[in-house]
């Protein structure tokens, strides 16, 4: 009896002791959930341990705070001061180039010019973008990438057109949660480089669905056939495959990087697999968020539903 009523006794002490410790776990698991670094544990108890613990960790979410607000102050100056000056020079050449007196070589120089600058200009969209989508995102809005989709392939309708490429269309409903803009780019990076990355009369498919939880939107290309050992790379910034390494018209080197930065701040994934017969076959799946028509409210999630 004695002994049962100690066990009990140190039990009892024991939980009272580690319930603070609980707390902070229980706090930290919600920011890393939720990404919501204002929350602290703001810990009141006895100055011991714990409390060094507590104090700590809430000292490191007021510095991973600040060190994300400095991301987002440099990221919008900098979009402003290294787009501008790229805009100016683009207005000056047109305007060179469009003089009635100006001569075949200024023409010819101002068209080069133009396409430098349109290269820095892409460039330079990429980076911030890329910067901008490593982030989690905290502030979503419904969506469903079937509808981005068929945007995105109205608007590259005329460069594939232009290059007697086929596009097929295998869209049904996927719909997520997250950022519109970011989204929207990483469908319009996966399409253009289908487009610029395909041979002249090749084809590509888009589709989009749903399966097993999650929404997925999947491009596929014809081209040159791409080695296994190289479908890492082409999701690091700057890396081309084969004789595209060389070319310096198809794009600024961080289309796939964007859309797999886009992809993790969404929880989602990017897988790539090559066609036996050319081409690659590149997949995103995001989390599927079903949402109440008229209302935005998010209804019970469709487990195991397939589609597409």
């Amino acid at each position: 009896m004695v002994g049962a009523a100690a066990l009990a006794f140190g039990w009892l002490i024991a939980d009272r002791a580690l319930r603070p410790v609980q707390r902070i776990t229980e706090t930290a698991r919600r920011v890393a959930r939720s990404h919501d670094l204002t929350e602290r544990i703001a810990y009141a108890g006895p100055r011991d341990d714990v409390k060094e613990l507590a104090d700590t960790f809430d000292t490191m979410l007021g510095r991973l705070a600040r060190a994300f607000d400095g991301q987002r102050h440099f990221v919008a100056n900098a979009s402003h001061e290294l787009r501008t000056p790229l805009a100016i020079n683009r207005t000056l050449v047109d305007v060179a180039v469009r003089r009635p007196d100006a001569t075949e070589d200024v023409k010819r120089l101002g068209e080069s010019l133009l396409v430098v600058n349109g290269r820095h200009e892409r460039l330079i969209d990429g980076l911030l973008t890329l910067a901008g989508s490593e982030n989690t995102v905290t502030d979503a809005s419904a969506l469903d990438l079937a509808d981005v989709a068929g945007h995105v392939l109205d608007q590259a309708g005329a460069e594939a057109a232009a290059r007697g490429i086929g596009t097929a269309r295998e869209l049904s409903p996927a719909p997520v949660a997250g950022d519109p803009v970011l989204l929207e780019r990483l469908v319009q990076n996966l399409v253009e480089n289908a487009v610029r990355h395909n041979r002249d009369g090749g084809d590509l498919t888009v589709a989009t669905g749903v399966r097993n939880g999650w929404a997925e939107v999947a491009v596929a290309n014809t081209g040159p056939v791409v080695p296994p050992y190289e479908i890492e790379t082409i999701f690091e910034p700057f890396r081309r495959l084969g004789t595209d390494r060389v070319r310096s018209d198809r794009g600024s080197g961080l289309g796939l990087s964007i859309v797999r930065a886009t992809a993790q701040a969404h929880g989602g994934t990017v897988t790539a697999s090559p066609r036996p017969s050319g081409g690659l076959t590149v997949t995103v799946h995001l989390p599927a968020r079903w949402f109440v028509p008229g209302n935005g409210a998010e209804a019970a999630p469709r487990r195991g539903a397939a589609s597409g």
